[in-house]
């Protein structure tokens, strides 16, 4: 596990300058010492309470009421797989099985060498491409149980992934990084609005579908 060091602290200041209120800049900043460390730590929970200026209470109050902070280390890869309601009628169940069975971890576990963390996540906000799957929250998809475990097994070689409207797959403590510091230069990467996406007003387009002229308040 990677040490907090002074660099860090600075970095935690840069961000609290970003907002009016110092306590408003606890999340970036978890994820900052997330990035560091692979996970929160009681170290990390101690300094981010320090340069708030809060109980390590309250920080971690915060830590442990969002998913995305985890206590244990999560690796080089997590691995997301939403199963909710939509994701699920399309097959997210099945992609999270295979997923399962070829990291031979469940929900919230590492594999055997701790270089992916799976986690079964209730949305992931991707409805339009179900079902989806996200690694270090880069979105994967229309995925089957096939593509996913390819995608699976490409990445254990260490070969390049490309995400389906994002950059080139890095790994989890660099997406954290871009969490804190979203900056970071890959704004530009990935294709824009694809069909699926653009179905609702393709449909409406072709049917003559406009939405209704906006109103004054009040009137």
């Amino acid at each position: 596990m990677n040490p907090l060091t002074e660099q860090t602290r600075a970095s935690m200041a840069e961000i609290i300058h970003r907002y009016p209120h110092k306590r408003s800049a606890i999340m970036p900043i978890l994820h900052l010492a997330q990035s560091v460390q692979d996970e929160i730590t009681p170290e990390g929970i101690a300094m981010v309470a320090e340069v708030l200026d809060l109980t390590t209470a309250e920080v971690n109050a915060v830590a442990t009421f969002y998913t995305m902070y985890k206590r244990s280390p999560v690796g080089k890869h997590h691995i997301g797989i939403c199963t909710n309601t939509l994701c699920a009628l399309l097959g997210g169940d099945a992609v999270y099985d295979a997923v399962s069975e070829r990291l031979g971890a469940g929900h919230n576990q590492t594999d055997v060498d701790g270089t992916f963390w799976l986690e079964r996540i209730e949305c992931q906000a991707a409805c339009t491409h179900a079902p989806v799957m996200t690694v270090d929250w880069e979105f994967m998809d229309c995925q089957t149980p096939a593509s996913a475990v390819e995608v699976i097994d490409r990445l254990a070689r260490g070969e390049m992934v490309v995400s389906t409207r994002g950059p080139a797959i890095r790994d989890f403590q660099a997406t954290e990084h871009t969490l804190a510091f979203p900056d970071d230069g890959l704004a530009g990467e990935g294709g824009e609005a694809d069909a699926i996406m653009l179905a609702g007003l393709t449909v409406a387009n072709q049917r003559g579908m406009s939405a209704p002229p906006a109103t004054a308040q009040g009137a």
